[in-house]
């Protein structure tokens, strides 16, 4: 088995932290939803989704900080570093923002790796050669299917109906909030503390 895993909204969580970045920039009011897309939505509306495009490049960028990781995430990366498990990171992220200031989105990435222990042989011990950022999403799928994914784990079920997997993947669609209880296509899991028990058998 080689699993590979989503990094956006699959490893990291952003949920309020558009909200906060939002108000703390005053684009939106402070009745305004914590979802990603309550933000986006209201900008929208009302004509600005540049500004949406532009936050959605900083959070990324240099917002990262803020950010916060998954419950049961680094239990279930640390579970497969005991066991010798191959595990990948394996995303789709521009280099840069589409609009407003040039950070580096792939390093920005990288460095919250690094501050959450990702690398750290003593903690999680991933190698940089277990981590790739694709800058479209058929680079992503070409790169699942060059390090062997057996299996791989992402937030986005269109993305997991891409075209082009190679025969065999197990698509497993992760969805912490219950967005898409109608999709019965890839086998949904809602935790990555039931990720582990699924995956990996934990206590076996």
């Amino acid at each position: 088995m080689v699993i590979g895993v989503d990094f956006d909204n699959t490893i990291v969580c952003y949920d309020g932290l558009f909200r906060k970045l939002a108000l703390d920039k005053g684009l939106v009011p402070h009745d305004i939803g914590q979802a990603k897309n309550a933000v986006r939505d209201h900008l929208r509306q009302i004509g600005r989704e540049d500004r949406f495009t532009e936050l959605q490049g900083y959070t990324y960028g240099p917002g990262m900080c803020e950010a916060r990781l998954f419950p049961g995430v680094v239990e279930f990366f640390n579970r497969c570093h005991q066991i010798g498990q191959e595990l990948f990171i394996v995303s789709h992220r521009t280099r840069h923002p589409y609009l407003g200031e040039r950070y580096d989105l792939h390093q920005a990435a990288r460095d919250f790796l690094v501050v959450h222990g990702f690398n750290d042989p003593a903690r999680i011990g991933l190698a940089d050669d277990h981590i790739f950022f694709e800058e479209s999403k058929q680079g992503k799928v070409a790169r699942i299917n060059a390090v062997g994914c057996t299996h791989f784990i992402d937030d986005l079920p269109e993305f997991l109906d891409e075209p082009n997997f190679a025969v065999g993947i197990e698509k497993i669609l992760f969805d912490p909030n219950g967005l898409h209880s109608e999709c019965t296509k890839f086998r949904r899991i809602a935790s990555w503390s039931a990720m582990e028990k699924s995956l990996l058998g934990k206590g076996a």
